[in-house]
């Protein structure tokens, strides 16, 4: 046996575990695709939408600036993928909530728990808007009472903050 056909033997053995080496690293094609689900974020100005949204997609919270349009994160977690729209909470914004609504698959209500009276009824007749919207009605609804580290936020168990809760099918939890 001459040394060019060992050394060939080699050669072609060498070259044979590379390439199954690297088709078994490289070639195994794109992870199983996670479920995703879209979602509309909606409340008053202030309300902590944009700040909550920002947290769960591990963001600076140095860099939040309010919205004033809409804006959509998608927000990764181990088994699935929310696509957020966030609509901005201006009283001149939220006449046009409802244009965003289409093709939604749930609802997050955010709402300042620290909020003045006034602001509280508002948030009360646009969470019952959409509560009633033909397009959101069926839908789930996760109404998150944000700010509760402030010294005027109000508890879960205060019935006079979740009057409007008792009326339809939802209790907190």
């Amino acid at each position: 046996m001459s040394a060019w056909f060992i050394y060939s033997e080699v050669s072609l053995l060498c070259s044979c575990v590379c390439i199954k080496c690297f088709r078994a690293l490289c070639c195994k094609g794109p992870p199983p695709a996670r479920p995703e689900y879209d979602l509309v974020c909606i409340g008053l100005t202030g309300s902590g939408k944009t700040s909550l949204l920002s947290k769960l997609c591990s963001e600076s919270p140095e860099n939040v600036v309010s919205t004033t349009g809409f804006s959509i994160k998608a927000v990764p977690f181990q088994n699935a993928v929310l696509n957020v729209k966030e609509l901005g909470g201006a009283d001149n914004i939220r006449k046009y909530w409802s244009r965003y609504y289409q093709g939604s698959q749930g609802v997050i209500f955010v709402l300042d728990s620290a909020s003045s009276e006034d602001d509280l009824e508002t948030a009360r007749n646009e969470l019952h808007s959409a509560l009633q919207h033909p397009q959101l009605c069926t839908l789930p609804f996760l109404i998150l009472a944000n700010h509760q580290d402030k010294p005027a936020a109000r508890s879960v168990q205060e019935r006079n903050v979740w009057p409007f809760l008792h009326q339809e099918s939802a209790e907190p939890c």
